[in-house]
């Protein structure tokens, strides 16, 4: 499994059991370790999942964006501002 979510999970209750004792408050230390394990997990899992796709030959997921726009959307296409 190359997902990260559940190496992020473990890792996260482990610190949050850990953090939970040394405060005498177990249930906090688990509640966070889940929340924060299961962040970092789901960033190492989008990580792993670009970099897989840029090595397909995909953009990686990366969403582009010249800057530049021919149109002025809804203010009529000449340039200017909206009133």
């Amino acid at each position: 499994m190359k997902s990260g979510l559940p190496i992020g999970m473990g890792v996260g209750i482990a610190l949050g059991v850990a953090l939970g004792l040394a405060l005498d408050n177990l249930a906090l230390g688990i509640g966070l370790g889940i929340a924060f394990g299961g962040g970092v997990g789901a960033m190492a899992h989008a990580a792993t999942t670009a970099s897989e796709k840029k090595a397909k030959g995909g953009d990686g997921g990366v969403v582009g964006d010249s800057g530049s726009s021919d149109s002025g959307g809804d203010c009529g296409g000449d340039g200017g501002g909206c009133d």
